[in-house]
C-alpha cells in the first residue's frame, strides 16, 4: 500500500511550490484552513467532489510530520 503521503504533490512550476494534493491546484492549506474553520472531511468533499477522503487524511498528516520536528533549547 502506498505512503498515503503520496498524494501529495510539491511542484515548483504550480500554486509557487506548495504543496497541493495530486497535482491538482488545491493546496493542502487550503483543506487545512477549511477544517480550522470548522468545515468536517464530508462538507469538504462536497465543496470538492474531485478529492477523496484519503486526500484530506493525507493534509492532515503531512501537516502532522512538519510540525514534528525538535525545538533545541539555548
Amino acid at each position: 500500500m502506498p505512503d498515503i503521503l503520496d498524494r501529495i504533490t510539491i511542484n515548483p512550476n504550480q500554486c509557487g511550490g506548495r504543496p497541493c494534493i495530486r497535482g491538482m491546484r488545491i493546496r493542502v492549506i487550503d483543506v487545512l484552513e477549511l477544517l480550522a474553520a470548522g468545515q468536517t472531511p464530508a462538507e469538504i468533499l462536497v465543496e470538492f467532489p474531485y478529492l477523496q477522503a484519503e486526500d484530506i487524511t493525507a493534509c492532515l498528516r503531512y501537516a502532522a510530520r512538519r510540525l514534528d520536528h525538535p525545538t533545541l533549547a539555548a
